[in-house]
C-alpha cells in the first residue's frame, strides 16, 4: 500500500471527511496535524498556500473536495454513473456552500458585525439550507444521493461537528435527525469507527 501522509490544522473542518474516507479504505497514513503557530512556514510547502494537502507516494495533491472525490472513486464510493456523481458533487458544492456561510460569521473579526451575521444566518439562512439538507438526506433513506453510501456522505458526516461548533448550535442532532442519522452512520462504519476512537 502506498505511503500516504495527510497534512490539515489540528481540527476537523476541511479536514476530517479526509481523515474518515482515508480510515474508511484502509489506508494507513501519518495525519500530520499542522500547529497553527507553524503554519507560515509550512505554508510554502503546500500547492497553493492552503491545506489540507495529501501525499501519496512523493506526490503532494490539494483541494479538499478533488482529494475527496479522488478517495471515493478509490474505494468505490463513487456513482454508479455519471448522472449519479453529478448528484453527488451537487450536493458536496452544496454541504459546503452551508459551510461558507457559518464561516462567513465564524471568522468574522470585528465583534459587531460577528454578531449580526450570526444572527441573520440562525434567523434568515441555517433554517432554509439545513431544512433543505435535511429533507435530501430524508428522501435518500440517510444518504446524500441514491439510498446509498458514496464518499458525499463522508463530507457531510465530516463537516457535522464543526457545522455546531461554527454555527454554535448544539441542538443539531435533533433539530436536523436525518443529518445526525446519516453522520452515525459513517462514523458506525468498522475502520471509521477504528479511526474515531484512537482519534479521541
Amino acid at each position: 500500500m502506498p505511503k500516504a501522509v495527510f497534512h490539515y490544522f489540528p481540527v476537523k473542518a476541511l479536514g476530517e471527511p479526509i481523515r474518515l474516507l482515508l480510515s474508511y479504505g484502509g489506508q494507513e497514513f501519518e495525519d500530520d496535524r499542522v500547529p497553527f503557530d507553524k503554519w507560515p512556514e509550512f505554508k510554502s510547502k503546500t500547492p497553493f498556500g492552503q491545506m489540507p494537502v495529501l501525499e501519496l507516494n512523493g506526490k503532494v495533491y490539494a483541494q479538499s473536495v478533488a482529494i475527496s472525490r479522488y478517495l471515493g472513486r478509490k474505494y468505490g464510493l463513487a456513482g454508479a454513473d455519471i448522472e449519479e456523481d453529478f448528484l453527488i458533487d451537487q450536493y458536496v458544492d452544496f454541504v459546503n456552500d452551508i459551510r461558507t456561510h457559518a464561516a462567513a460569521a465564524f471568522y468574522e473579526p470585528d465583534a459587531a458585525l460577528k454578531a449580526k451575521k450570526h444572527e441573520e444566518n440562525v434567523k434568515n439562512v441555517y433554517p432554509v439550507l439545513l431544512g433543505k439538507l435535511e429533507e435530501i438526506i430524508r428522501r435518500n433513506n440517510g444518504h446524500l444521493v441514491s439510498g446509498k453510501l458514496t464518499w458525499g456522505d463522508f463530507v457531510a458526516a465530516g463537516m457535522f461537528d464543526h457545522f455546531k461548533m461554527m454555527m454554535q448550535a448544539p441542538d443539531l442532532d435533533t433539530k436536523y435527525p436525518n443529518f445526525k442519522r446519516l453522520q452515525e452512520t459513517v462514523l458506525s462504519l468498522p475502520r471509521v469507527k477504528e479511526y474515531v476512537a484512537a482519534a479521541q
